[in-house]
């Protein structure tokens, strides 16, 4: 059995990176550079998300087919593009997580 927190640090928060970082360069027009210090992260580390070499693809799909969780990594992605606090950043980083944990997104076979 694995805590809850390890599953979400191991496979959710990559997956959110991710699909952070494709929005940030494909709807936003930035570079794998500018997201790469926007998220704390190094270009290639960037370059991996874009990839699918970091972040299970599996994940981000379970995560892309549910409206709320698009929704909320909308609002996560624009509080990045617009240098939000990291307070307001883990606000709703946590709330991904919660609403993902509750709602059973993610079943068994992914965890």
């Amino acid at each position: 059995m694995k805590p809850y927190c390890e599953v979400m640090t191991k496979l959710i928060v990559p997956a959110i990176r991710a699909l952070v970082a494709i929005k940030l360069i494909n709807e936003y027009g930035m570079t794998q550079v500018e997201v790469a210090k926007r998220l704390g992260l190094t270009q290639p580390a960037i370059s991996y998300y874009l990839r699918s070499k970091r972040g299970q693809p599996a994940v981000i799909e379970k995560l892309k087919s549910d409206q709320k969780v698009t929704g909320l990594i909308a609002r996560l992605t624009d509080l990045v593009y617009r240098n939000a606090t990291q307070e307001e950043l883990q606000e709703v980083l946590c709330e991904i997580c919660t609403y993902i944990r509750k709602g059973n997104i993610l079943n068994d076979a992914l965890i």
